[in-house]
């Protein structure tokens, strides 16, 4: 692969989870936090496509900063609308649907790259000032990889 994806950009564990609410109390429980608000993702985004279609869902998530680190922790609850989100809790219940990583500038060679590897776009976004790109690695790795600008 001719853009590796640097480790050291690891930004993000995202959990798909049925119940935002029972699992974000699990989760402040188990590190002894205070709890994150809860957001609805509004949809449809315009510039945001599922499997190569215009994304239409919403969803509702919570981000746990871990301290000290730059990495957090994302719960995310989808609607039953089709979304990566939707299709990975049908097919695997509860667990992590992606790793999020923060590459800079080499984020177009990255994607380019995992795709020349044989892996496809699963989501791509773009909002105001970034982008965000969800690969369809889970066969391979067990777990999707979603590349970033930055975090």
């Amino acid at each position: 692969m001719s853009a590796p994806v640097p480790v050291g950009g690891l930004i993000q564990v995202a959990l798909v989870v049925e119940d935002i609410e029972v699992s974000l109390d699990r989760w402040c429980a188990l590190f002894d936090i205070e709890r994150p608000e809860v957001v609805t993702m509004g949809r449809p985004n315009h510039d945001e496509t599922y499997r190569g279609q215009p994304a239409d869902y919403r969803l509702r998530l919570a981000v746990i900063t871990v301290p000290g680190s730059q990495v957090v922790i994302e719960l995310n609850e989808p609607d039953a609308n089709p979304s990566t989100f939707r299709e990975f809790l049908t097919e695997h219940g509860e667990g992590v649907h992606h790793l999020g990583f923060a590459v800079g500038d080499a984020r177009d060679a990255v994607v380019a790259g995992l795709g020349t590897a044989g892996f496809a776009k699963r989501v791509e976004a773009y909002y105001p000032g970034g982008s965000w790109t969800v690969m369809d690695t889970e066969a391979a790795l067990g777990v999707n990889l979603n590349i970033k600008p930055h975090a």
